[in-house]
Protein backbone atom coordinates (compact mmCIF):
# COMPACT_ATOMS: atom_id res chain seq x y z
CA UNK A 1 0.00 0.00 0.00
CA UNK A 2 2.80 2.47 0.82
CA UNK A 3 4.44 1.84 -2.57
CA UNK A 4 1.18 2.78 -4.30
CA UNK A 5 0.88 5.89 -2.14
CA UNK A 6 4.43 6.89 -3.06
CA UNK A 7 3.73 6.29 -6.75
CA UNK A 8 0.59 8.42 -6.56
CA UNK A 9 2.48 11.24 -4.85
CA UNK A 10 5.09 11.26 -7.64
CA UNK A 11 2.57 11.32 -10.50
CA UNK A 12 2.43 15.15 -10.79
CA UNK A 13 6.20 15.22 -11.35
CA UNK A 14 5.87 12.83 -14.28
CA UNK A 15 3.57 15.42 -15.83
CA UNK A 16 6.16 18.18 -15.53
CA UNK A 17 5.64 19.59 -12.03
CA UNK A 18 8.95 20.87 -10.64
CA UNK A 19 10.42 19.39 -7.49
CA UNK A 20 13.48 19.91 -5.34
CA UNK A 21 13.33 16.37 -3.93
CA UNK A 22 16.75 15.58 -5.47
CA UNK A 23 18.24 19.07 -5.26
CA UNK A 24 21.97 18.91 -4.71
CA UNK A 25 22.14 15.28 -5.85
CA UNK A 26 24.04 14.08 -8.91
CA UNK A 27 23.12 11.08 -11.05
CA UNK A 28 25.90 9.68 -13.25
CA UNK A 29 24.87 7.85 -16.41
CA UNK A 30 27.51 5.46 -17.75
CA UNK A 31 26.27 4.14 -21.08
CA UNK A 32 28.73 2.10 -23.11
CA UNK A 33 26.26 1.05 -25.78
CA UNK A 34 23.66 2.99 -27.76
CA UNK A 35 20.58 4.03 -25.85
CA UNK A 36 17.97 6.67 -26.33
CA UNK A 37 14.89 5.87 -24.27
CA UNK A 38 16.65 4.33 -21.27
CA UNK A 39 19.22 7.10 -20.92
CA UNK A 40 16.68 9.86 -21.47
CA UNK A 41 14.21 8.27 -19.03
CA UNK A 42 16.73 8.37 -16.19
CA UNK A 43 17.97 11.85 -17.13
CA UNK A 44 14.47 13.31 -17.41
CA UNK A 45 13.34 11.79 -14.12
CA UNK A 46 16.36 13.14 -12.23
CA UNK A 47 15.97 16.63 -13.68
CA UNK A 48 12.23 16.73 -12.97
CA UNK A 49 13.03 15.93 -9.35
CA UNK A 50 15.51 18.82 -9.16
CA UNK A 51 18.75 16.87 -9.45
CA UNK A 52 21.68 17.10 -11.82
CA UNK A 53 22.97 14.58 -14.34
CA UNK A 54 26.45 13.84 -15.65
CA UNK A 55 26.87 11.62 -18.70
CA UNK A 56 29.73 9.35 -19.63
CA UNK A 57 29.22 8.18 -23.16
CA UNK A 58 31.03 5.70 -25.35
CA UNK A 59 34.51 4.54 -24.39
CA UNK A 60 36.05 6.77 -27.08
CA UNK A 61 35.18 9.80 -24.97
CA UNK A 62 36.57 8.50 -21.69
CA UNK A 63 39.85 7.35 -20.17
CA UNK A 64 38.90 3.79 -21.09
CA UNK A 65 40.19 4.64 -24.57
CA UNK A 66 43.58 5.32 -22.92
CA UNK A 67 43.60 1.98 -21.13
CA UNK A 68 41.75 2.70 -17.88
CA UNK A 69 39.77 -0.33 -16.72
CA UNK A 70 35.99 -0.26 -16.54
CA UNK A 71 36.27 -1.00 -12.81
CA UNK A 72 38.44 2.08 -12.24
CA UNK A 73 36.12 4.25 -14.31
CA UNK A 74 33.08 3.10 -12.31
CA UNK A 75 34.90 3.66 -9.00
CA UNK A 76 35.99 7.18 -9.95
CA UNK A 77 32.60 8.23 -11.33
CA UNK A 78 30.89 6.83 -8.21
CA UNK A 79 32.99 9.29 -6.19
CA UNK A 80 31.64 12.21 -8.22
CA UNK A 81 27.99 11.28 -7.92
CA UNK A 82 25.27 10.23 -5.53
CA UNK A 83 23.87 7.54 -7.80
CA UNK A 84 24.98 5.59 -10.87
CA UNK A 85 23.19 4.01 -13.78
CA UNK A 86 25.46 1.67 -15.73
CA UNK A 87 24.65 0.11 -19.08
CA UNK A 88 27.37 -2.05 -20.56
CA UNK A 89 27.16 -4.95 -23.02
CA UNK A 90 29.57 -7.20 -21.13
CA UNK A 91 27.79 -9.76 -18.94
CA UNK A 92 28.48 -9.12 -15.25
CA UNK A 93 29.95 -5.66 -15.77
CA UNK A 94 27.27 -4.08 -13.61
CA UNK A 95 28.68 -5.87 -10.57
CA UNK A 96 31.42 -3.24 -10.61
CA UNK A 97 29.06 -0.76 -8.96
CA UNK A 98 30.11 -0.14 -5.35
CA UNK A 99 26.88 -1.57 -3.94
CA UNK A 100 24.39 -4.11 -5.28
CA UNK A 101 21.22 -3.15 -7.11
CA UNK A 102 18.21 -2.99 -4.80
CA UNK A 103 15.86 -5.95 -5.17
CA UNK A 104 13.08 -3.48 -5.93
CA UNK A 105 14.33 -3.14 -9.52
CA UNK A 106 13.82 -6.68 -10.87
CA UNK A 107 12.43 -5.54 -14.20
CA UNK A 108 15.59 -3.75 -15.30
CA UNK A 109 17.74 -5.56 -17.84
CA UNK A 110 20.79 -7.23 -16.35
CA UNK A 111 23.05 -4.84 -18.25
CA UNK A 112 21.69 -1.88 -16.29
CA UNK A 113 22.60 -1.30 -12.67
CA UNK A 114 21.54 1.44 -10.33
CA UNK A 115 23.71 2.33 -7.37
CA UNK A 116 22.65 4.75 -4.71
CA UNK A 117 24.62 5.29 -1.57
CA UNK A 118 22.01 4.97 1.16
CA UNK A 119 24.09 7.04 3.57
CA UNK A 120 23.74 10.01 1.23
CA UNK A 121 19.95 9.84 1.34
CA UNK A 122 19.39 9.33 5.04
Amino acid sequence: DSVLDLAASLEPYARGKKSDMMAGRILALLFFEPSTRTRMSFETAMKRLGGSVINLGPAEGSSISKGESLADTVRVVAGYSDALVIRHPKEGSTRLAPKPIPKSFPSLPQQIRIYASSSRYS
